[in-house]
């Protein structure tokens, strides 16, 4: 990169080297690519198309009018906070260090076990979604596929295996696919929203403030019955779901070129033009609607059944095709951002084998073990929560741990959130990077982090997916019981203090092994 000069090469390093790692990755992404990785992760035509049901079978109109952008406020608080942390501190696996820097060996050591899990999840849900979108537009309209688990993690096992065969061969080949999803999904939101006001019957602008309660079965039983507010309120779960994912900027700070200005850009930028471009899109999409009691109706089919009965065929596959591959993209850079947290975990010893999963490919420059782990765990965690007999009631194990997923990463980003909170200006936080909030603007972001914490938790454990309360708080218990009865005397957290200069030659001889010096 022209821009990128042999000084601000040598200052990511000095950056890196002062936190005791080296430079075993390689810096190729610019910052219009790491804020890609994290605008291709959120992607707003997967989550909110795959889980647009959650307000059309809510509140209605107003979910997405008034929810949407009050939701995407919600991801946007925690995002700024988390980039004045990341300006501060641009390692891989970022958050982990935040919170082992921050706090203590247990606080990093937690939070990297509640990011590490969401991630994993998080990207067999993405999967999943993609899934469920092939099949809704050409799966079984064309080829006549049926939904089995045989089918689904067929199918899940060749798209992640792509994705993770693309990670594999190197950053550069990342980095460009990402930033071709960066434009696609700026371009196919347009796209989309155009051949939807061109669509409508009528543009019945009230419809977007207008609100209603479909719980029950007038919403398809998306939601038990409710009252009209607890209904609103669980809708904001479409953006908060969707606008997530932007820790990935993070976790490729090593491979971001100027990254201690690029990384906190690249967070924050991601959500907002997602949260524009979304909000544009899906508001066409309600005005597109011809009856919001029958769209309701429809319950996770809406997106579909509004699009076969306004939209003809071949401009509907078009979209859906660009729609698809917009989805894997999505996909590929969470397998990026999966691959470098267990990668950073592991460099301190954080798991099992981490010796093997922290090691860098000479020829590519990518943690390959680390990539190939995350996607096959992601695929098994699929297969195994999809089994007949994996259910709680009646609801499958799979819908109540995607909804734990939300909560792990949001609790990921909230501990070092809260830590920093109180670290500011103390020894544990006495630099601050170039992107500088100030104190009183940072503190007043971390609190409303916190809070926003407590509302995810509140609506994450409510039913359906109730049993998320069970699963999360058994996730603490285990989590304690592993750390005092093993991880508290074996797992020594990221260097600090005088070990950072005792790792002077390790850095060395790991910067030379993959050429480097």
């Amino acid at each position: 990169m022209s821009d990128y000069s042999d000084l601000d090469k040598k200052q990511d390093m000095s950056v890196l080297h002062s936190m005791g790692y080296a430079q075993e990755l390689e810096r190729r992404m610019s910052q219009f690519s790491n804020f890609a990785v994290s605008f291709s992760i959120i992607c707003i035509l997967s989550g909110g198309i795959n889980s647009l049901a959650q307000a059309t079978a809510g509140a209605g109109g107003a979910a997405i009018g008034i929810g949407w952008p009050l939701g995407c406020f919600i991801s946007f608080v925690f995002a700024v906070a988390m980039a004045q942390i990341s300006s501060a501190y641009p390692t891989a696996g970022g958050l982990y260090h935040w919170g082992s820097i921050l706090g203590n060996r247990f606080t990093g050591w937690l939070t990297a076990w509640f990011n590490l899990l969401g991630l994993v999840t998080v990207l067999g849900a993405i999967n999943v979604g993609t899934y469920y979108f092939f099949m809704g537009s050409f799966g079984t309209p064309y080829f006549a596929l049926e939904d089995t688990i045989t089918t689904r993690i067929v199918f899940l096992a060749i798209i992640t295996g792509a994705q993770a065969l693309v990670n594999h061969m190197g950053i550069g080949l990342t980095a460009k696919l990402t930033d071709f999803s960066g434009y696609l999904i700026f371009a196919t939101a347009i796209l989309l929203a155009l051949v939807c006001l061109t669509a409508a019957d009528s543009y019945d602008i009230a419809r977007l403030f207008t609100f209603s309660n479909y719980s029950g079965e007038a919403g398809g039983n998306v939601w038990p019955e409710t009252s009209g507010t607890w209904v609103f309120l669980l809708g904001l779960l479409l953006p908060i779901y969707t606008i997530t994912g932007y820790d990935a900027s993070a976790h490729t700070s090593e491979e971001t070129v100027k990254a201690a200005h690029s990384v906190p850009r690249g967070m924050v930028s991601s959500v907002l033009w997602s949260a524009l471009f979304g909000y544009i899109m899906l508001c066409s999409f309600v005005l597109m609607i011809p009856n919001m009691d029958e769209a309701a109706k429809q319950g996770w089919n809406v997106f579909f059944w509004a699009m076969d009965a306004q939209v003809s065929p071949i401009i509907k596959d078009i979209l859906y095709l660009a729609i698809l591959v917009s989805q894997w993209l999505c996909g590929l850079a969470t397998v990026t951002s999966v691959s470098r947290m267990i990668f950073a975990f592991s460099r301190d010893g954080g798991l099992p084998a981490s010796k093997a999963l922290a090691k860098v490919s000479p020829n590519y420059r990518t943690p390959v073990a680390a990539i190939w782990t995350g996607s096959i765990l992601s695929v098994l965690f699929v297969w195994f929560t999809s089994l007949d007999f994996m259910k709680v009631g009646e609801t499958p194990v799979y819908t109540i741990v995607v909804s734990c997923t939300v909560i792990f990463l949001f609790f990921s980003f909230a501990i070092p959130i809260t830590l920093g909170l109180f670290a500011w200006g103390t020894s544990k936080w006495d630099k601050m990077g170039p992107w500088n909030l100030g104190e009183a603007m940072f503190k007043l972001f971390a609190v409303l982090s916190i809070i926003a914490m407590v509302l995810i938790f509140i609506l994450g454990v409510q039913p359906p997916n109730d049993p998320a309360l069970y699963v999360t708080v058994g996730f603490l218990v285990l989590t304690g019981v592993i750390w005092f009865g093993l991880e508290r005397r074996r797992f020594r957290g990221p260097p600090i203090g005088d070990e950072v200069a005792r790792r002077q030659a390790e850095i060395a001889a790991a910067e030379k092994a993959v050429g480097q010096i």
